[in-house]
């Protein structure tokens, strides 16, 4: 049968069948039309513990997706006029560090405060051991150095949204979860969305959150700290979600003019680089047709929420442990809403063939981070510290990396005027339009004598511990003594003083490089940089 010609519930449901299953977690999905519910269903189990089924009302973790909520609370505390967006974060937490430049609110919102974030250096420092209540904001305060100076660049950070949190609750005087209740979910009538700071905590309809382990099965899904908050922390069901989706398109009851302009306002980084990340939300173009959204991922968890105004079309995704890819399945449901003739075609990845030279391992010259450039299914992709290529299509004399959510870059590289056999040594590369150098790395080194000059002890300030390097059966090892559990990474050499590592947060692998410094030709300090850190300090204490 024609696909057009089916019922659109049966096209979408035909897209999540292999969801349901009775013997694996699953997902829910919530699908409008303008006014209308085209599709609500759940798929796969709620409970493999319980044997529940999923349905339209099973409560979910919408992780990141939480973030607008924050922004809209920061925002409307402004509209009350007991807060100031633009104002430096000390103003409102003064025992922060003064750094390179104090990060705003709105900076914090955009991702371009510059900060590291507490989530990624829990994660080095003591894996996926649960911290206490406190321990964000003690984390944040004992920072000495930064990932860039406010404005000059972005990195996703949620750290800066726990920061929101505390703000919110100083400012309105009461618990920062309350003040989401009363002024945001209860008024649009979204009974059963709230903000739960802890995985270990008791709620009627909640689902089980399920990760996936190598030999099969699966384990609980519990986020390494005592307090998820404003960066993603809410609880809610596709009907809450859809019920925020026709808000956020149409009439707004909650929030005035101001406010929702500045929340779906593109930022600007310093330089002029315009960003699709807002307030909170992202807006960017799917086959011609601009769409707002937010995805979100906790231990076990997954969610996508888009909506596409011109069209009246929203869809919300949540997921409890499924083997899916939210963004790529939301994308599937907007072919399915729309027709063809609504759609412009995707862009054209680029094809491997004619671009071979191309293809290999870089170096950053100026950050050192670590840029593969490879074979993704036929086209050219780029992976930057990641194991998977992202596909890249071509745009005049440049590839351009696309992004899912924004959350890093934007990232370009530029094409060589003249393509031949030869690999290319060197490549143009703008980081948030800041321009750099890709140099390509040769074949991984044996660093024999830098393993053996290496070794030792090292202190990291900003993670307040100790690392110690050490050979073990001729491989350098890292291990790092955290404040609640620690980390055992084992380092491969990539180039002279470059090592690579994999970290896993629970069964998913995190890459990042290990970058040693020299002092008059002794190894001094070595710096640790991952997806969401650069230059995180380790200095020799003891060889």
């Amino acid at each position: 049968m024609n696909e057009q010609l089916k019922p659109l519930a049966q096209r979408i449901g035909d897209i999540f069948a292999p969801f349901g299953r009775s013997d694996a977690p699953g997902l829910v999905l919530g699908v409008a039309r303008g006014n209308n519910i085209v599709f609500r269903q759940g798929f796969g189990l709620a409970s493999i513990e319980h044997g529940l089924a999923n349905g339209p009302t099973t409560r979910m973790r919408i992780g990141s997706t939480s973030k607008q909520f924050t922004c809209l609370a920061t925002l409307l505390l402004a509209e009350d006029g007991m807060l100031d967006v633009d104002a430096s974060v000390r103003a409102y937490l003064p025992e922060l560090p003064t750094l390179e430049g104090e990060p705003t609110l709105r900076q914090l919102m955009t991702h371009t405060g510059g900060h590291r974030c507490y989530l990624d250096l829990g994660f080095i420092a003591d894996g996926m051991a649960i911290k206490p209540v406190g321990e964000v904001l003690a984390v944040q305060s004992r920072q000495t150095s930064v990932n860039f100076r406010p404005g000059d660049g972005m990195l996703y950070n949620n750290g800066g949204y726990h920061l929101l949190s505390i703000v919110v609750d100083r400012v309105a005087g009461m618990p920062f979860e309350r003040f989401l209740e009363e002024r945001i979910f209860a008024p649009l009538g979204m009974v059963d969305t709230q903000s739960i700071p802890s995985d270990f905590e008791i709620h009627r309809g909640l689902a089980t959150l399920h990760v996936a382990q190598p030999g099969g099965g699966f384990c609980r899904g519990i986020f390494p700290s005592l307090e998820n908050r404003g960066d993603g922390g809410t609880v809610s069901t596709v009907d809450d979600m859809l019920i925020w989706l026709a808000h956020l398109r149409g009439t707004k009851r909650i929030g005035n003019e101001s406010t929702w302009r500045q929340m779906l306002t593109k930022t600007r980084l310093g330089n002029g680089q315009e960003l699709e990340y807002c307030l909170g939300l992202v807006r960017s173009d799917y086959r011609g047709i601009e769409c707002i959204h937010h995805g979100g991922s906790v231990i076990g968890g997954t969610c996508q929420m888009l909506t596409a105004p011109s069209h009246d079309v929203d869809v919300i995704l949540i997921t409890n442990g499924a083997a899916a890819h939210p963004g790529e399945l939301v994308h599937r449901v907007i072919d399915a809403v729309l027709d063809d003739e609504e759609l412009a075609q995707p862009p054209e990845k680029l094809d491997v063939a004619g671009y071979e030279s191309l293809l290999g391992r870089y170096a950053a010259a100026k950050s050192g981070l670590i840029f593969d450039l490879g074979n993704a299914g036929g086209k050219v992709g780029l992976g930057v510290l990641t194991n998977a290529p992202l596909g890249m299509h071509k745009v005049g004399e440049e590839l351009q990396l696309l992004f899912s959510d924004s959350g890093m870059g934007p990232y370009r590289i530029e094409i060589p005027s003249a393509m031949n056999a030869a690999p290319v040594e060197s490549l143009v590369f703008r980081d948030c339009g800041e321009v750099d150098r890709l140099d390509r790395i040769g074949e991984d080194p044996d660093a024999g004598e830098l393993m053996s000059a290496i070794g030792g002890d090292y202190f990291c300030a900003d993670l307040d511990t100790t690392g110690s390097l050490s050979l073990s059966e001729s491989k350098l090892e890292l291990d790092i003594d955290g404040h609640f559990g620690g980390n055992h990474l084992s380092l491969k050499p990539i180039s002279g003083d470059v090592f690579e590592f994999v970290m896993y947060i629970s069964s998913f692998p995190l890459k990042g490089t290990l970058n040693v410094q020299r002092s008059n030709g002794t190894v001094a300090s070595f710096t640790l940089n991952t997806p969401r850190t650069r230059n995180l300090l380790f200095t020799r204490t003891r060889p």
